[in-house]
């Protein structure tokens, strides 16, 4: 069966940088761009040139790719031509293979926010369009606020996309700029369109999630005979975001119709990359991974009731829409006390630990499991602390290390400028091979900050344990969640801890106690302990 193509543009690097509290810097931007080659995008948007220093230091020294990459800007202005139009030089001067301008198609936003006329307008789309392919380079369009357009005014909404196709644009893209249109009006309006005489295979288009549809509108708009798609990795983008290739990919390449009917570009191998690429961005961002991210969320095959899992353990298929794999994710049985057998056993097979059907074992542990979620600690999300926890009861936790003792202090006070700051010290005495070992470590960044107890704490912990230092070294606190489980003044402090090593595996433990600090060590405690057994195989 013939296959249609279906290409990829991705705006990451510049409508995902329109997301609230998202610089890239020009580094960055290099390291996504690569990711989005090597994941087989057929377009990669860098930025808007000349509209800020980022952008244009990109795109001095822009990656060689075989992806198609392209600069961003607008439509000249009025009263101009575009040859004298100096922001739309900046934009030719990026020296794109692709230049994709964005122009005004809602006849309210020409007289109000342009205050122009229509025709104007539509000039300066066609004069833009044509100046872009005079020069060789392939013109988009990106039609902004199209579906409001359209439906207030259907043949001004044409006129303006028209004359951009008439210009030579390669592609015409329906923006719903404002995220509000519905996916059977996006559906119905790209198919006007396309009954009006533009190709599908001339037409993109680009959706916001403001009303949690933008992956839906996309597959409507492609339903409709749109043949290309725009979206960020993520959903990253202005307000609500943008459509998320991280969805839309798995679904073209594994979903039917789409896998029968379209070649994105996008080979089994590098799909297999996707929860990677998925969490590198968010690493660059230093941000939390949405672990209910459809496909590559770390709760996306996890399996929490023991009725799942024991159907699992027969067949994944009995709840798993895709096998976890294809994508580069993991299936997990997550531990709770909602546990059965069924789920304890594959989850300690997952940690390489074989234990029998009927293991009295298994008892204990599931015992052990239920009583301390009872006293507020959840294996849910702390699996590297599960692990710990099975591997006491059934005897195969080595013992790397003792703590003595521990202290943290917080001292207020005065500084030279006579400002009040705050310093932490933490004293932690541990004992590894018979040999005590004392370590001091204060809280203080590069800035002179305070950065609290814990930091100290974790400092003084990992300074020095002997012949397992080197392990250590490249272990690095990334997340540190805090939830109060009792209120009143018996409230006990839960700690969450995410941690991450130089090989960039990530692992999570908690901590309970009525004090935050211990809750806090134990949580740390338990990273330290989770890295060692398996960096060193479990031995001491």
């Amino acid at each position: 069966m013939m296959t249609e193509r279906l290409y990829l543009y991705d705006t990451t690097l510049r409508d995902g940088q329109q997301t609230q509290g998202v610089q890239f810097s020009t580094e960055e931007k290099h390291t996504i761009a690569g990711a989005l080659d090597a994941l087989g995008i057929d377009y990669i948007e860098g930025g808007w040139p000349g509209a800020n220093p980022t952008d244009s230091a990109f795109f001095d020294t822009a990656p060689k790719t075989r992806a198609t990459m392209t600069a961003f800007g607008m439509t000249k202005r009025a009263g101009m031509s575009a040859q004298n139009d100096d922001v739309l030089a900046a934009v030719m001067n990026a020296r794109t293979q692709a230049v994709c301008l964005v122009g005004k198609t809602h006849d309210f936003h020409v007289r109000t926010a342009l205050g122009i006329s229509e025709r104007a307008n539509t000039d300066n789309i066609a004069q833009s369009i044509a100046h872009i392919t005079a020069s060789g380079r392939e013109a988009l369009f990106d039609a902004e606020h199209f579906f409001d357009g359209y439906r207030a005014n259907p043949a001004y909404a044409l006129e303006t996309i028209k004359a951009a196709y008439d210009a030579g644009a390669r592609w015409v893209v329906l923006c719903d700029t404002n995220g509000g249109t519905l996916p059977q009006d996006v559906g119905r309006i790209t198919a006007a369109v396309i009954a009006a005489g533009l190709p599908g295979d001339h037409l993109g288009i680009h959706t916001h999630n403001d009303t949690e549809n933008a992956v839906a509108c996309t597959l409507a708009a492609v339903d409709a005979g749109a043949r290309q798609i725009q979206g960020t990795l993520n959903g990253l983008g202005e307000r609500c975001g943008n459509a998320n290739l991280t969805t839309l990919i798995p679904i073209l390449l594994l979903k039917e119709p789409y896998a029968s009917a379209y070649d994105i570009g996008v080979t089994p191998d590098a799909l297999a990359g996707l929860t990677r690429i998925s969490r590198m961005l968010d690493e660059i961002l230093n941000r939390v991974p949405h672990r209910q991210a459809a496909f590559v969320g770390s709760s996306a095959f996890a399996h929490k009731a023991g009725l799942h899992a024991s159907a699992i353990l027969k067949d994944p298929t009995t709840y798993e829409h895709i096998d976890p794999a294809d994508v580069g994710n993991a299936r997990i049985i997550p531990m709770s006390n909602q546990a059965g057998q069924s789920n304890l056993r594959e989850r300690l097979a997952g940690a390489g630990l074989t234990v029998a059907k009927g293991d009295p074992a298994l008892g204990v542990i599931l015992d052990r499991i239920k009583a301390r979620e009872a006293d507020g600690y959840s294996y849910d999300t702390a699996q590297a602390s599960f692990e710990l926890l099975a591997r006491e009861a059934l005897g195969q936790m080595p013992e790397f290390f003792e703590v003595k003792r521990y202290r943290v202090t917080v001292e207020r006070r005065k500084n030279k400028y006579d400002k009040m700051i705050s310093l932490s010290e933490a004293v932690v005495v541990v004992k590894v091979d018979g040999v005590k070992k004392l370590s001091v470590s204060e809280s203080m960044d590069e800035t002179g900050g305070d950065r609290g107890p814990v930091n100290a704490l974790a400092k003084a912990l990992a300074k020095d344990l002997g012949r397992y230092q080197d392990i250590i070294d490249d272990m690095r606190l990334v997340d540190f969640k805090v939830r109060i489980t009792q209120g009143g003044t018996e409230a006990v402090t839960r700690v969450i801890i995410d941690s991450e090593d130089g090989q960039g595996h990530r692992w999570s433990t908690v901590g309970v106690s009525p004090n935050i600090v211990d809750a806090s060590f134990e949580a740390l405690l338990d990273a330290i302990r989770w890295k060692l057994l398996r960096d060193t195989k479990g031995t001491s």
